[in-house]
């Protein structure tokens, strides 16, 4: 008996060996290839340094510094306790947290308007809700207005208070510092202390965060990772980056909070404990699992829950591997978390990327990480559902365009009738077929002439007077209505007609010169008593943000045919709608509205087939840029890049300081864009054959880039620079506004001129309102 206990001992140990060495093989392959992509991300210059920490099932897998924790003024290493700006995780550590506990304690409910406890938000009438602070769906703008500069708590405060939505409350989702300030505020009129103080007596002692705090003291700052070194030539150091958290003092509720990677490790803990540390009970299990559920509209494709992000465009930070369920958040200066109830692992990532100035970005890492810490799990359970699996399947926008839902329908409303189609090659449906040969092939429907816009029937010409011509396919005459001097359908091109169709993809600026062509066709059918009928397509730039100067009534051109805001916010139908009865052109329009399209749909998230609108216009990047960049397109001496690999991304001209500029431009730390200077010949257009110097302009966050703020940062730096150079009356057809171009020939200020562009667009966005079909 004694000789077998001693070989099943020998045999349990064996095995027992063989686990840990397992284990350890696998913690060892986790962390070279960890070590391997924060060192390339630093050695890249994506941020000075980082610390990361991984913990699985209560074990801490991985946590080390990496890098530098500060450039300026002294190189100092990253160590792992490094104090870091959190940025917005003060959204799900902090607020969202306490306003679960008041929940908790019923003190306010998640359906609760706002002004049931701050009676003086929006005069005491908003129907926006406590749940739609925190999921970011209340409609209401991303930020306050920081110009001219404020200061104080109450100021910020009443700022918010002052707020409308941009969309209707509950209908989008729109990423809003100032939901988290109003929150804050609730937590602070109904508890009496501000959302620090709450913080660190329900929060942080409870769970020994003892290294976390809003203002720290000054005795930490040899530890705390400076930011962003400012245009006065301060760099933050221990003060929070955030502006408008700056401007009230270093506290509100969406930014602010200091943490190192153990506190941080202690929250995400908590959250996969159910609330508890320890004996201690911080949240109910029942408020964990409702605030990391989403709570977005009945069949939204974002996934919010309260503070916590799902799954959304902000969802990098996820990676490829781990469920839709899991759930996280990120911070404008580098930092996130991701934690996993399934596999019960979180990631803190925190990095310092904003210093010593805002140009890089981090959302590659992010996801790289996560899908290198998701590969390592090798546990059943994370592939198998069960009872305490929360799946969410992310949903994806399956768009009809009034093209394919004319298709899906037979041809319906065109029955019996001799038509005319004003298209170009962007008149496909979602399986690429042209409508030209669909309409063709359509029973009972007679397709009598084809009218092309700008750039013709196949998109290809750049140029001023485009002739008519034959398509090949069908052999039916193509009217151009894009000749030097005749834009406008003529008698004889509509002779014969029943009805006229429009089929253009537009992307939602002023001067994109297919909704003029729609406008004048609508009065030319008018004249000749034809129904005009336009099949609806996206906006590519979504349908949310309204942006840009408001075109003056004495500046109508083609490139201007409605006095409206350069970036608009409207799909090609709606604008027909508005075109239709605020300019009494009475036509006899008739909408075949899309199908599935909501107005946060980025072109990419309808499912349809993406076709360049214009031979300047291949991706949507540029789409999104073009309002901005192309409102100095007009100047004889200056390259907005056509005839480069990246028209709308790239400026220059042959005089140009180019690192002055990006100096200006990173100055003024506009949101969304990165900026860097090159060198590049146009082979066309200014500068055909000719090497300049200029700037390439990358989109770093597509949802909080203002395309016209950079257009117009880039305006007032050209000019302050080089104002011998920059003819600016020449570019009044595309800006449109006098007092723009007059503001900023008098250096009145990108934030002032941004300011007043805002007050011109409030009867454009009420009038909008009344059109909006979506």
């Amino acid at each position: 008996m004694v000789f077998i206990f001693k070989i099943m001992s020998r045999v349990i140990a064996i095995i027992f060996s063989s686990i840990l060495i397992g284990v350890s093989v696998k913690a060892a392959d986790l962390s070279v290839k960890l070590d391997a992509v924060i060192k390339k991300a630093v050695d890249e210059g994506k941020m000075p340094g980082a610390v990361l920490l991984v913990a699985r099932e209560s074990e801490i897998l991985y946590h080390k510094a990496h890098g530098l924790r500060a450039i300026e003024p002294h190189r100092l290493p990253m160590k792992v306790d490094t104090i870091f700006d959190c940025a917005s995780l003060t959204k799900v550590v902090v607020t969202a947290p306490a306003v679960a506990m008041l929940i908790e304690e019923g003190r306010i409910r998640l359906t609760d308007r706002v002004t049931k406890h701050l009676p003086e938000f929006s005069g005491g009438e908003s129907p926006i809700t406590i749940k739609q602070l925190l999921t970011h769906f209340s409609g209401l703008r991303p930020d306050v207005d920081l110009e001219p500069e404020w200061s104080g708590y109450q100021s910020g405060i009443q700022r918010a208070y002052k707020e409308v939505p941009i969309v209707p409350p509950g209908s989008e989702f729109v990423y809003s510092d100032i939901n988290y300030i109003l929150l804050a505020e609730i937590v602070r009129k109904i508890t009496g202390k501000s959302i620090d103080e709450f913080a660190e007596e329900r929060i942080f002692m409870p769970l020994d965060m003892t290294e976390t705090s809003f203002r720290p003291a000054k005795t930490l700052l040899p530890r705390i990772a400076p930011t962003e070194r400012l245009t006065n030539g301060v760099l933050l150091h221990g003060i929070v980056h955030d502006p408008t958290t700056r401007f009230m003092g270093g506290v509100s509720g969406h930014a602010g909070l200091f943490s190192t990677a153990d506190d941080l490790s202690r929250f995400a803990q908590m959250m996969l404990d159910g609330g508890r540390f320890g004996v201690k009970r911080v949240l109910s299990p029942l408020s964990i699992s409702t605030m990391t559920s989403s709570h977005s509209p009945h069949m939204h494709p974002v996934r919010r829950g309260l503070g916590w992000d799902i799954d959304s465009p902000y969802s990098s930070t996820r990676g490829d591997l781990f469920p839709v369920g899991s759930f996280g958040h990120t911070g404008y200066t580098g930092t996130s978390i991701w934690i996993d109830p399934l596999t019960q692992t979180y990631i803190i990532l925190l990095t310092n990327r904003v210093h010593p100035t805002v140009k890089t970005s981090v959302v590659a890492l992010r996801s790289q990480v996560a899908n290198i810490v998701a590969a390592s799990i090798d546990n059943d359970g994370a592939t198998r559902s069960g009872n305490q699996q929360r799946v969410y399947t992310s949903q994806r926008a399956h768009v009809l365009s009034g093209l394919d839902v004319l298709v899906r329908d037979k041809f319906k409303p065109l029955e019996g009738k001799r038509v005319g189609l004003i298209t170009n090659h962007t008149g496909i449906d979602h399986q690429r077929r042209r409508n030209v040969d669909l309409l063709v092939s359509a029973p009972n429907v007679e397709l009598k002439a084809i009218l092309s816009p700008e750039h013709g029937l196949d998109g290809a010409h750049d140029q001023v007077d485009i002739g008519d011509t034959i398509d090949v396919s069908t052999n039916l005459p193509v009217y151009s209505l894009y000749r030097k001097n005749k834009r406008r359908p003529s008698i004889e091109m509509l002779e014969g007609l029943d009805a006229l169709i429009f089929d253009l993809q537009d992307i939602g600026t002023r001067f994109y010169t297919y909704a003029t062509t729609m406008a004048y066709a609508m009065e030319e059918a008018v004249q000749q008593d034809i129904p005009f009928y336009v099949l609806d397509r996206p906006n590519p730039i979504t349908g949310l943000m309204v942006e840009g100067p408001v075109l003056d009534s004495n500046n109508r051109s083609f490139i201007g045919y409605f006095p409206m805001p350069v970036r608009h916010g409207m799909t090609i139908g709606e604008l027909a709608t508005m075109f239709n009865a605020e300019e009494q052109i009475n036509a006899d329009l008739r909408i075949i509205k899309m199908e599935g399209w909501e107005r946060h749909l980025w072109f990419d998230e309808t499912g349809l087939p993406w076709v360049n609108p214009s031979p300047n216009i291949r991706t949507l990047e540029q789409a999104l840029l073009y309002p901005g960049i192309a409102l100095l397109e007009s100047l004889p001496n200056y390259s907005v890049g056509r005839g480069t690999e990246t028209p709308f991304l790239f400026v220059g001209a042959d005089w140009l300081n180019e690192e002055a500029l990006l100096a200006r431009l990173h100055q003024a730390r506009l949101a969304g864009v990165g900026f860097y200077s090159v060198v590049r010949t146009p082979t066309a257009a200014n500068f055909a054959g000719q090497a300049i110097p200029g700037i390439q302009i990358s989109i770093l966050d597509r949802n909080t880039v203002q395309p016209t703020r950079v257009g117009l940062e880039i305006a007032s730096a050209l000019y302050e620079l080089h104002s011998d150079q920059i003819d600016l009356d020449s570019a009044v057809g595309l800006i449109g506004n006098h007092r723009t171009i007059e503001g900023i020939k008098t250096g009145i200020g990108p934030g002032l001129l941004w300011s007043a562009w805002k007050k011109q667009q409030e009867q454009f966005i009420a009038t909008r309102a009344l059109y909006l079909l979506y």
